[in-house]
């Protein structure tokens, strides 16, 4: 079902940031990380090569699209699919190198977003400012106490995997270390400019760009857009995030299927990292690839006819 892009499904008064959000002052890991990663990125266009520039398209694919939308979100966070240990971890690790946070934090962060998402609750809701759902949410202090408490309530299954722990905890390391194996092999393999532009376009461009088109996902697709599904809250699906954020952009078409690996439901949609899940179905490499949902706010015989999918057998869906 269809819906005109001006229909709102929840209210649009602004729920007020509260004041209680900054009562502890900022969290100075994240202030410190995001505007270092700004700051290096003055330095790109002093940097410049093509040789960094593919390096840039290429990381971007890898640590973007296999690791936060296949690996973050649609294989930790909603089990869209199953995959082998090993690929899992792999998955984990690309994501890790996105700059977005470890994955533990990642994904209880999401799963809270989804269970109260445009709700009084919402990390991240356009309600309360559009640079709050952008990036400002990140900023206040919450204390360690607050997000052990976030892991155990939305990610207990996530804290049984040791590999998953020790990439909440070597989150810094593995930047430091890719950063430093990019410039030694652009500094041996070519010369030192391509050494200083392998660091400045595989690092600061890459991961700036990573995080703006991942906050988009949350900040403009809550806000422009169409939307195809009655949904609870106001997501919608933008096409230019879609693009640029390899298929995460059609987020009106997530939220009302949360399960379903696929979420371009249109033939211009375009849905790279599906793309992807369905090559590794092909090849063994993914199984279990939810494609309907048990319950969700729209019908499995809307979803058939957007998708052009035959009625397959239902899954249960994730309601965190």
């Amino acid at each position: 079902m269809e819906t005109d892009s001006s229909q709102q499904t929840v209210s649009q008064a602004p729920i007020a940031v509260a004041e209680t959000h900054w009562k502890d002052g900022l969290e100075w890991s994240a202030v410190i990380w995001i505007g270092f990663l700004h700051l290096g990125l003055l330095a790109a266009p002093f940097c410049f090569t093509w040789k960094g520039l593919a390096l840039f398209a290429m990381l971007s694919w890898i640590t973007g699209s296999l690791g936060v939308c296949l690996g973050f979100h649609r294989l930790l966070t909603h089990a869209s699919f199953e995959t082998y240990r090993p690929l899992r971890w792999m998955f984990a690790l690309c994501g890790t190198l996105a700059g977005e946070g470890p994955p533990i934090m990642w994904v209880s962060a999401h799963r809270k977003h989804h269970k109260f998402s445009d709700q009084e609750h919402d990390p991240h809701s356009p309600r309360d400012g559009r640079w709050w759902s952008h990036m400002m949410w990140m900023f206040p202090h919450h204390g360690s106490q607050y997000w052990a408490q976030l892991y155990r309530q939305y990610t207990p299954d996530l804290l049984k995997d040791k590999s998953l722990r020790f990439l909440d905890r070597a989150f810094l390391w593995c930047h430091l270390i890719l950063g430093a194996a990019l410039f030694v092999v652009g500094w041996q393999v070519w010369d030192l400019p391509t050494g200083i532009s392998f660091f400045v376009y595989g690092m600061f461009v890459r991961l700036v760009y990573m995080l703006h088109v991942t906050w988009a996902v949350n900040s403009a697709s809550h806000i422009w857009g169409y939307r195809s599904y009655e949904t609870r809250d106001n997501s919608r699906n933008l096409w230019w995030v879609g693009l640029l954020a390899f298929g995460e952009g059609w987020h009106n078409n997530h939220h009302a299927f949360q399960r379903v690996a696929r979420h371009g439901h249109r033939w211009w949609e375009v849905d790279m990292t599906y793309w992807v899940i369905g090559l590794m179905e092909k090849t063994g490499l993914a199984w279990n690839v939810v494609r309907k949902p048990a319950t969700t706010s729209a019908s499995a015989a809307e979803i058939s006819a957007a998708t052009g999918d035959a009625p397959m057998e239902t899954t249960q869906s994730l309601s965190a």
